[in-house]
């Protein structure tokens, strides 16, 4: 049997598209293997950042808790005005205090070393297309 001109071409070209989707596909495995590695630490870290938050809060509110009672006990004639003026210092710090978390929950992002990873794969395709150039 003879070959039919230009088969040989064809066999280079089906090649070179198999080679370029195993290339894709172990390139996305990857991706996707990153992404879920930062996902279980992300999950690790929000529970551990829980738990110790909810233990803190607990520690200190029954610290304050005994505190404010010591105070009203020993300022007893003047207890409204001292329970008044706790009230009010627990409300400005409450506000600060979540104004603080608004703050530290916006700095952070999830999966930043997958994007960035998704973004210098982007870069590179753009440049081996030439779809990344501009025009002067």
């Amino acid at each position: 049997m003879s070959s039919t001109p230009g088969s040989g071409e064809a066999g280079g070209l089906f090649a070179a598209l198999r080679t370029s989707a195993v290339t894709l596909v172990a390139t996305a495995r990857t991706r996707i293997e990153l992404a879920g590695n930062e996902l279980a630490g992300e999950r690790i870290r929000l529970v551990r950042l829980l738990v110790l938050g909810i233990a803190a809060l607990f520690c200190v509110g029954v610290g304050i808790l005994l505190l404010v009672g010591l105070v009203v006990a020993l300022a007893w004639e003047q207890r409204v005005l001292v329970l008044g003026g706790f009230a009010a210092a627990f409300l400005i710090a409450g506000g600060l205090l979540f104004a603080a978390m608004q703050r530290a929950n916006d700095r952070h992002q999830v999966f930043a070393a997958t994007l960035a990873e998704l973004e210098e794969d982007l870069r590179q395709l753009r440049a081996a297309t030439g779809h990344g150039k501009k025009a002067d």
